[in-house]
């Protein structure tokens, strides 16, 4: 019998959980600090009332699903290691700075990271496991 998967959902597959198939998503999932603050920021980057609305509930249902991981001292130090590797790969790592702090999150706890948004991740590949949704 196959280990149950786990791993660190990225902010953009908890935006579109509900359309994604289940079976793609892993058995054990959790998300970062840092994706609660992508979506509590999301309900301020619209003008819309109706968009505002889905968004403040996206908040609520996330952070009533998951207990979300910390930026903790290891994700920090990881941190370096992954800021590295973007600007080795001639990526911009400040217009970038929540994916990469969710992206050290999952390399702190051993996770590998779900994401739509694969090219966001690409020059982490040595550094922690993405997987396309």
């Amino acid at each position: 019998m196959a280990e149950p998967s786990r791993g660190l959902l990225d902010t953009s597959v908890v935006i579109d959980h509900d359309i994604l198939d289940p079976a793609l998503l892993p058995d054990e999932s959790a998300i970062s600090s840092i994706t609660l603050a992508e979506l509590a920021a999301g309900p301020h980057a619209t003008r819309n009332a109706q968009e505002r609305a889905r968004r403040q509930d996206r908040l609520q249902w996330a952070a009533t699903t998951w207990d979300a991981l910390p930026f903790d001292t290891e994700a920090a130090r990881l941190y370096g290691r992954i800021f590295a590797a973007t600007r080795a790969a001639g990526q911009s790592s400040r217009a970038r700075l929540a994916d990469l702090l969710i992206a050290s999150t999952a390399a702190a706890n051993g996770l590998p990271l779900y994401t739509r948004n694969p090219t966001d991740f690409a020059a982490l590949k040595r550094l922690i496991k993405v997987i396309t949704l």
